[in-house]
């Protein structure tokens, strides 16, 4: 019997839930709030969760980062919400979520994921394969040659990515072992943390997750520490969606930082670089999510197959896990199917806007850059999942102009899934 806590501020799916998974013999836990939820986490170690993204106190993603950042991620949580994107199944997953379901959910689906999540709970002892190095593609031979040669060294490393293609992995293989493992997830846990880095990372290494996103203070804040973190023999990590060259360019990175994280610098290629490598990723993302006698019997198609190769695959290595998964989720058999990857990639794909359809190029040329500016704005807020950071960055514009600018747009930027 397995025990599975529930996180969602609606009393109405937390009852169908929890009676829906007690029908199948599992024991239910409720929380109504992250904080709830927290405190119950800290009671003990559920099988499962069942996170809501969208609640009053604090969103499910902050939550997740939390655990992982903390070292009680150790159960597999599945994401729940109303209002999927990509972007939130990519960085929840990338965090470390099992999977991804939305809202109204599927009573079969609900079922199959939450079978596969516990199944994977229970072979959690298995290794987790490093998704970047696997592959006989040039490029992952490469990224397996950088992370041995910095392997057992000291300096500092940063990782050049585009969102989702491996860098916590990678980061996580260059831990050292017996040591203390710290990982800053984002600017504001930072700040939590900060004066008690040094101490908690002695001898250890730390892991700071999109450093572009630290604002000045920040980085003059870090680069103040580097001292103590020297003497105390902690190795800096670090992972980067961005070109901080540039970001230094523009006045909005400071150099004398870069060349502190940059004591050597691996860059990792989008999946669609090294789409050749994607049957031999499908089948490790097999061997994890699944029993090996299970995994073995599961199969894709060769049109199914080729499919995915041809995917663009904006959410690189963990979008592709996340697919794969709801495959396994929505096929009825044992061979997957083009109709199986369809649906799945329909689950996740973006809805990117036609420019050309919505610009009218008969008006005035005031009125017109007026429209492209918007549609422009529009698409970069939803790309960056409303992260003002990166569309700044993206535009080549202060913060203080990009707000200024959305305002007189008459643009609202989304509500953010990683703050």
């Amino acid at each position: 019997m397995s025990q599975i806590l529930v996180v969602d501020d609606e009393v109405g799916i937390r009852e169908l839930l929890s009676e829906i998974l007690r029908e199948e013999g599992h024991q239910v836990r409720l929380a109504d709030s992250a904080s709830k939820a927290r405190e119950l986490r800290s009671r003990s170690t559920p099988d499962l969760v069942l996170l809501d993204i969208w609640m009053p106190d604090s969103d499910g993603v902050t939550l997740l980062k939390e655990w992982a950042s903390t070292g009680q991620l150790t159960m597999p949580v599945v994401m729940m919400s109303g209002h999927g994107t990509i972007d939130t199944a990519v960085e929840a997953t990338r965090i470390g979520a099992y999977g991804f379901l939305e809202k109204p959910i599927a009573l079969q689906k609900l079922l199959s994921t939450v079978g596969l999540a516990l199944e994977q709970g229970h072979s959690s002892d298995k290794p987790l394969p490093v998704f970047a190095t696997i592959g006989r593609s040039a490029a992952a031979g490469q990224i397996r040659e950088q992370l041995e040669r910095v392997r057992k060294l000291q300096s500092s490393v940063l990782f050049v990515e585009p969102p989702g293609a491996g860098a916590d992995q990678c980061a996580r293989l260059l831990a050292k072992k017996d040591h203390s493992w710290v990982e800053i997830a984002s600017p504001g846990q930072f700040d939590e943390r900060r004066e008690e880095l040094p101490r908690l990372a002695l001898r250890g290494t730390i892991y700071l997750r999109d450093v572009h996103e630290f604002s000045r203070e920040q980085q003059f804040a870090l680069l103040a520490m580097m001292a103590d973190l020297e003497a105390s023999g902690t190795r800096l990590l670090s992972s980067t969606t961005t070109s901080l060259p540039e970001c230094i360019n523009a006045a909005t990175f400071e150099a004398r930082l870069y060349a502190v994280l940059a004591g050597s610098i691996i860059r990792l290629p989008a999946l669609r670089e090294r789409s050749e490598d994607i049957p031999e990723l499908i089948e490790q993302i097999l061997l994890q999510a699944l029993p090996a006698r299970d995994a073995r019997s599961r199969t894709f198609n060769m049109a199914a197959l080729n499919m995915l190769r041809n995917h663009h695959w904006p959410g690189n290595l963990v979008q592709l896990q996340t697919v794969v998964k709801s495959c396994l989720q929505l096929a009825t058999g044992t061979e997957i199917g083009v109709g199986d990857v369809s649906n799945a990639l329909a689950e996740f794909d973006e809805a990117v806007p036609v420019i050309d359809e919505r610009l009218d190029l008969d008006r005035d040329l005031r009125a017109a850059r007026e429209d492209f500016e918007r549609i422009y704005f529009e698409y970069h807020l939803n790309r960056e999942n409303g992260n003002m950071s990166r569309v700044a960055t993206r535009a080549g514009l202060e913060r203080t102009h990009l707000y200024r600018k959305i305002k007189q747009l008459g643009l609202k930027a989304p509500r953010r899934t990683d703050d």
